[in-house]
């Protein structure tokens, strides 16, 4: 049966960071973006960073390392959103990913369904937008769907088997209300994933190169070894479930 993934786009898949950093440097000139700092992330269980502003949208929570104020923050997104087709301008996260994704599902026969939370900008809505990016890097047919709900409750409704994001928050919300397997992508030094996500039971990668090789590693490996989610937990160097070690005694 073929795998069902659910792929986040910003800081996944496309670098919004370098993007916002560009955008608040030319609004901001001399502010403090951070270069070489380790962004600072919210664990899962503790919740939102308390630099996020608070009446920033789901789509709205500008990089930690920039050194912006509440007011600079809404500045920058009211700019960011007056920018026509905002979301064709953003790099790649890593390049020609998304068509190494394309490639990768093709090959295994994998349903790819991308999810977002960007807020509205000048000219095209945000799913044309996110479709035409992945189009033209080289992902056909992309099916996208922009979100503002839980994404345990999105990947229920669409029945995936795992999703892949960049937030533990988003990676907890998959883990609480869905049977999916959430796999966080990591950038940073590993010894900063919040320790409670491995508790919940949820992997970290340092890539989408090193997860996509993770998937195809789970597929192949001996069906002896449990379920796909338990070869998963394995790779990811997770407890397998009560169960299946059960089994195995």
């Amino acid at each position: 049966m073929s795998l069902r993934l659910g792929f986040d786009m910003d800081g996944v898949l496309a670098d919004l960071d370098s993007a916002l950093a560009r955008e608040a440097l030319r609004l901001f000139p001399g502010v403090d973006i951070g270069r070489g700092a380790e962004p600072a992330r919210p664990d899962p269980v503790a919740g939102p960073s308390a630099t996020a502003p608070a009446e920033a949208g789901p789509g709205e929570v500008s990089p930690s390392s920039l050194r912006l104020t509440a007011r600079q923050e809404r500045q920058l997104w009211e700019a960011v959103r007056g920018i026509e087709n905002f979301w064709e301008t953003l790099e790649e996260t890593e390049p020609g990913i998304v068509a190494h994704l394309a490639r990768t599902a093709e090959a295994r026969r994998w349903e790819v369904m991308f999810l977002t939370s960007r807020p509205r900008t000048a000219g095209d809505t945000v799913q044309v937008q996110s479709q035409r990016w992945l189009t033209r890097l080289g992902f056909r047919y992309p099916s996208l769907f922009v979100v503002s709900t839980s994404r345990g409750r999105i990947a229920h409704a669409l029945d995936l088997d795992v999703i892949v994001d960049d937030r533990p928050e988003n990676c907890l919300d998959v883990s609480i209300d869905s049977k999916a397997r959430a796999i966080l992508i990591w950038r940073g030094d590993e010894s900063g994933v919040p320790a409670s996500a491995r508790r919940l039971g949820i992997g970290g990668v340092p890539s989408v190169a090193a997860c996509l090789d993770l998937l195809v590693a789970a597929e192949e490996a001996d069906h002896s070894e449990g379920g796909l989610m338990d070869r998963l937990k394995r790779l990811l160097k997770l407890k397998p479930s009560t169960t299946t070690q059960q089994a195995r005694a």
